[in-house]
């Protein structure tokens, strides 16, 4: 084939046909690239799922506790309150939380009939008082006639049978006196024992407290023990608050870990925010067996109103009385939570749905828990993974499993 004829087999990019395929090879290779791309921005700014945890209020004693116990408030005073008498009820003072006075009256039976045995006692000491003021002023002048008739009779101016007329006078108003005496005696007796009978139909509180419940009303019949039908046996329950502890169980096997003045911290589940110190108070030399724990009775040295008896409580016995500064809440995040980078302190604070890589400053260790400054309480961080390139990534928060 000659020169000419290998001219004619060459390609015009210059026609129609030629250009346009070009231009398509073109077009397929930018939408290949763009793809890419397009992908790979998809799978850097994808949400990427990660564990995380809360930025807490933590105690500082958690990192000195040695045993953790649950129990209850207890008052080691209570007493439900009744009446050694029998009757209607006539009169209640008090309702549920009230507080009274040692010895206050707070009920009152109905005393109609024992208030008039009092008067009448009453009565018969004084009718009793008046016999002995008479007796006395009889023995008075029988003795006076005694002594006159012994010097008559000395001097025999009168007969023996008239001075032995005058002493038996004067022996039988002598006992006359003794038995208006005795039955004086007996009087102020009668009397105190209905003072008695109507006292027991005050019903009066034993010891300073309050009122937890009440358990008759206005009208009731009051038993002392309850027995007969419609009857009431205690009127009220009350507690003294200041003898409050917390009651908890303690497995016999971590006994060796408890002496009497330990120091703990008590929270009660209605007051969650709250750290109370308390003190090993008692140790009760008795093990259920049932359950295999001991009773150990903890006393609040720190007095809240709030605090009731039967409540839930969570008692922390510590390695040692906690210093001023460990008493307040601080600060805290998971051990767990925090990258050591360049020397420094981080985590991967979560923020409108982003890891933001922050300095922190760690204080001090609190168990598997680190105090830090930097965060507020409520902030949610990165638990794992741990990476600080996710650092402005996108997150997605998977729950635990």
């Amino acid at each position: 084939m000659t020169a000419p004829d290998l001219g004619k087999l060459s390609i015009d990019r210059n026609t129609p046909r030629a250009r346009s395929g070009f231009k398509i090879k073109i077009l397929i290779a930018l939408a290949v690239v763009i793809a890419v791309a397009g992908g790979f921005f998809a799978r850097v700014n994808a949400a990427r799922s990660v564990q995380a945890a809360n930025v807490t209020l933590a105690y500082p004693a958690q990192a000195i506790t040695q045993l953790n116990a649950t129990g209850y408030v207890v008052a080691q005073r209570k007493a439900s309150i009744a009446s050694k008498a029998t009757g209607r009820l006539e009169w209640l003072g008090v309702s549920e939380g009230s507080r009274v006075a040692a010895n206050e009256v707070i009920a009152r039976l109905e005393s109609g009939d024992v208030g008039a045995d009092r008067e009448q006692a009453r009565a018969n000491i004084k009718v009793a008082q008046a016999n002995v003021e008479q007796g006395r002023a009889e023995l008075e002048d029988a003795q006076n006639a005694f002594e006159r008739s012994r010097e008559l009779v000395a001097k025999k101016y009168i007969a023996e049978s008239a001075h032995d007329s005058a002493k038996a006078r004067y022996d039988k108003a002598r006992a006359a006196l003794k038995s208006q005496q005795a039955s004086l005696a007996v009087a102020q007796a009668n009397l105190k024992a209905a003072e008695v009978d109507f006292d027991q139909t005050l019903i009066r509180a034993p010891f300073a407290g309050v009122v937890l419940t009440k358990n008759a009303n206005v009208g009731d019949n009051i038993t002392p023990f309850s027995n007969a039908l419609d009857t009431k046996g205690a009127v009220v329950t009350m507690a003294d608050l200041e003898t409050l502890e917390v009651e908890a169980d303690v497995a016999e096997s971590s006994l060796s870990k408890i002496t009497i003045g330990q120091a703990c911290q008590i929270q009660l589940d209605a007051l969650p925010d709250q750290r109370l110190a308390g003190v090993v108070n008692r140790i009760v030399p008795t093990v259920d067996r049932a359950k295999a724990t001991i009773l150990v009775k903890i006393r609040f040295v720190d007095r809240d109103p709030r605090v009731l008896p039967d409540m839930s409580a969570k008692v922390a016995f510590l390695e040692r009385t906690l210093r001023e500064d460990e008493k307040q809440a601080v600060i805290a995040v998971p051990a767990a939570a925090v990258i050591q980078e360049d020397g420094e302190s981080k985590v991967l604070r979560i923020e409108d749905d982003r890891a933001v890589l922050t300095k922190i400053q760690v204080k001090r260790n609190l168990g598997d828990l680190r105090e830090v400054g930097g965060l507020e309480a409520g902030t949610k961080v990165v638990l794992e993974p741990l990476d600080p390139k996710l650092d402005g990534r996108k997150i997605k928060i998977e729950a635990k499993s």
